[in-house]
């Protein structure tokens, strides 16, 4: 019997701006327990970042032990489908809420188009 597809996953189960998947966002998507996830996890005790392991779910870097493990869209897809055998995968990411950084650099950006803009008159 087939694995049923996977549904759309919405921009709340997403984890931050660079719309990495949480643990939880995994498990919701894939509809297996917490302790399921963190098996199909490429983690090691020895290692911060194991290398990339085909067989497993693969993490993005983490910079110190405490950060949780947050995984890339297409490599939970990837992981579905080639490992767990779920033929259908579709994973909605969505844009997230501009952040206040997001509007400094939107302001510096065009600060800097219109002195561009002024010196190229000025030639």
């Amino acid at each position: 019997m087939d694995e049923p597809a996977l549904g759309s996953l919405s921009a709340d189960a997403l984890s931050d701006k660079r719309n990495l998947m949480t643990v939880e966002a995994v498990q919701k998507l894939l509809n297996r327990s917490r302790a399921s996830v963190y098996r199909y996890a490429n983690t090691d005790s020895e290692l911060l970042n194991p290398p990339f392991e085909p067989k497993l779910l693969n993490a993005e870097i983490r910079i110190n032990r405490d950060d949780p493990l947050l995984f890339h869209p297409n490599e939970v897809a990837r992981f579905a489908q080639e490992v767990l055998g779920i033929k259908q995968v579709t994973i909605e990411v969505q844009q997230s809420p501009e952040s206040v950084t997001d509007q400094i650099l939107r302001a510096i950006l065009e600060e800097l188009r219109l002195i561009r803009q002024h010196l190229q008159q000025t030639d």
